[in-house]
Formats: C-alpha cells, sequence, structure tokens
C-alpha cells in the first residue's frame, strides 16, 4: 500500500531542492553515515533539507523502502476492529495537516501517529473505540473549550482535543494545529 503523503514528497523533491530522489540518494551513500539517524543529520546539516525529505532519503538510502510499509500498517491496526469508525478522523486531519508544508513527517507508532516537524508538533491517538486523542504542542497557549490541558495524556503534548466525530475537525482546531506546525 502507497502512502499519499510519501507519493507527494517523492514528486515536490526535485521542485523543491533541485535534485531527483536518486540524486539525493546518492549523496546520502557517498557522506558514509550507515545510520538513518547520521544521514539525516548529514543531509540536514549539510545539504539544507528539511527533517522531512532527510528522512525520506535516508529510508530510501538505507534501503528501508519496507518502513514505509511498516508505518501503514502500524496506522491499520490501530484503526482496525472497535476503533474502524474512527479512521474518518484521522483521515480528515492529515489532509489538513500535509497541506501546511512538505516538511511535515508522519511517524506512526504502535498506538499513535507522531506529527514532526523539526520537532514534533503533535499526535494523533484512536484512545478508545468512540474517541480520537489529538496532542499539541502550544505552550504558552491558556487551555480553553475542547483545547484542554494535556494533563496524564502525553508528556510529549502541552494541549489536548478530544474527538469523536469528523465534525469536529472544524477551521478553529485547524488553526491550532497550524500553531503547533508554526513553532515546530
Amino acid at each position: 500500500m502507497s502512502d499519499p503523503a510519501v507519493e507527494k514528497m517523492i514528486a515536490n523533491l526535485q521542485e523543491k531542492t533541485g535534485k531527483t530522489l536518486a540524486q539525493w540518494v546518492a549523496l546520502a551513500q557517498a557522506s558514509g553515515a550507515d545510520k538513518h539517524g547520521a544521514m539525516v543529520k548529514h543531509l540536514k546539516g549539510e545539504h539544507g533539507l528539511t527533517h522531512g525529505y532527510a528522512n525520506l532519503v535516508a529510508h530510501e538510502a538505507l534501503q528501508s523502502a519496507a518502513a514505509h510499509a511498516d508505518e501503514a500498517d502500524l496506522v491499520a491496526q490501530q484503526y482496525a476492529g472497535k476503533k474502524a469508525g474512527l479512521k474518518p478522523i484521522y483521515d480528515q486531519l492529515i489532509r489538513a495537516i500535509q497541506g501546511f508544508g512538505s516538511d511535515v513527517e508522519l511517524a506512526p507508532k504502535k498506538a499513535y501517529v507522531s506529527l514532526r516537524r523539526s520537532k514534533q508538533f503533535g499526535l494523533i491517538q484512536p484512545s478508545t473505540a468512540s474517541r480520537v486523542d489529538l496532542g499539541l504542542n502550544l505552550k504558552g497557549v491558556e487551555p480553553e473549550g475542547a483545547l484542554e490541558a494535556s494533563g496524564s495524556f502525553n508528556a510529549m503534548c502541552s494541549h489536548r482535543v478530544r474527538l469523536s466525530s469528523p465534525d469536529e475537525v472544524t477551521p478553529e482546531l485547524i488553526d491550532w494545529l497550524r500553531q503547533a506546525y508554526d513553532v515546530a
């Protein structure tokens, strides 16, 4: 199963950077870095790639394209069974987030998807069979209404929004996401 975000990044890579994926892979392999993190650091530091593009190139250079399939499987597992009805909420959030820029990185874990730019700005987690929790890093923003303090939800986020329907992905919510993205 191909990931639309990855396909879009690959399509935009040459336009944004002046080099094709194959050219970036050759540069990354020539760097001598043999670990993913070291390769990403090299691509960002020496070539000015955004984290998202550097991560993509490193995955390809280290021939870990299988990781893309594994990541898609993690998301599919999160929204399987009783949580299947929550997938439209996730999909709507992802569509909005991908509009922020080509440097957005989706990093699926076992229980949630981390939203990254140069650092994590949020996460999407199907917490119960009837609710998705959106965690946001909005330091200095007072909780109000649907935007609550994260409390014990997740130590990596300052705020949480509880969502039970795609209709709750409102322009206000997208604005909060954008604020978190802008400072990441």
